[in-house]
């Protein structure tokens, strides 16, 4: 990816003529537009693993109460929950996506992975993944790296930002990530692996971004966690050998479509969806009058 592949077809085409594994032009374009060493690179993803899984932690340890309200330990509400509806595995998705958005709301320090407004979907995929299937924090890296990769081609044929392509670019893009990580780490091939970028692309498609209040609180964080959900439902689906029918390029061109037709309302302006309901606008009035309230006096400072 030193040339910086602008398809999946290519990036697979690449791989199968050279041999590399999925995560290596991924790595090669990293060393050439960073300029640091193989290390350097490896040792930076480690960094950014290490935040996502400290950002899991306090999520579900430290008080995760917004200056909004709107934010109020949900994630370790569902964690002591005692009506179990899902699978102890499944439970413990939901919950520590939803802690590490969580400490975004709560302007604690996360990964944005692509952006901070879906920073809880890689966290809570990528740490969950390696708490069920044993893996070495080298196999997530690699994982890491193919996540980014899938980022970089969404971005140049659609969009990652909800302010450009709704919900669908931000939470979505996150969740096909995270689907895709999860089949290369686990073994799959290639085509497993964009077949998960594809399913859950389909599975997102669509989604608008409509903060309430234009904070990235509601619906943003319960939306981590469903999207993480989605991500793994993907990967099950494509590494059992599912075809997705539509291939992963054309879907990411849906995804650039949709976006673009989508009204501007529905892209991040807080103008339309939950952010336009009657609890919302009460919301945002209660949020701005308290921003007025801790702004300093000017006469006092003059």
């Amino acid at each position: 990816m030193s040339l910086l592949f602008t398809d999946f077809a290519s990036w697979e085409a690449h791989c199968t003529q050279t041999g590399e594994p999925l995560y290596q032009p991924v790595l090669d374009y990293e060393i050439e537009q960073k300029g640091r060493t193989e290390a350097e690179i490896w040792a930076g993803l480690q960094r950014a693993y290490d935040v996502m899984r400290d950002a899991v932690h306090t999520g579900l340890t430290e008080d995760m109460t917004s200056r909004s309200g709107m934010i109020n330990n949900g994630a370790k509400k569902i964690a002591a929950s005692p009506v179990t509806v899902l699978s102890p595995e499944f439970k413990q998705l939901i919950t520590r996506a939803l802690g590490a958005k969580e400490v975004n709301s709560c302007m604690g320090r996360v990964v944005a992975a692509p952006t901070a407004g879906a920073s809880g979907i890689l966290p809570g995929v990528l740490v969950t993944l390696q708490d069920l299937h044993k893996l070495e924090d080298q196999r997530i890296l690699e994982g890491l790296l193919v996540a980014a990769g899938i980022a970089l081609i969404i971005e140049q044929n659609a969009s990652l930002a909800g302010a450009v392509g709704g919900c669908q670019a931000e939470t979505g893009s996150a969740a096909a990530m995270g689907a895709g990580a999860i089949v290369y780490c686990l073994g799959g091939g290639v085509p497993e692996t964009f077949a998960a970028v594809a399913i859950t692309i389909q599975c997102m498609l669509g989604l608008i971004c409509d903060p309430v209040a234009g904070l990235v609180e509601v619906p943003c964080v319960v939306r981590n966690a469903s999207a993480a959900a989605i991500a793994f439902s993907s990967a099950q689906i494509a590494i059992a050998g599912v075809n997705p029918v539509i291939p992963v390029d054309q879907c990411v061109a849906a995804l650039g479509e949709v976006g673009q037709s989508m009204e501007t309302r529905y892209k991040e302006t807080a103008l339309g969806g939950l952010a336009n309901t009657p609890m919302g606008r009460q919301i945002e009035k209660r949020v701005l009058v308290q921003d007025i309230d801790i702004l300093p006096d000017e006469e006092s400072q003059q």
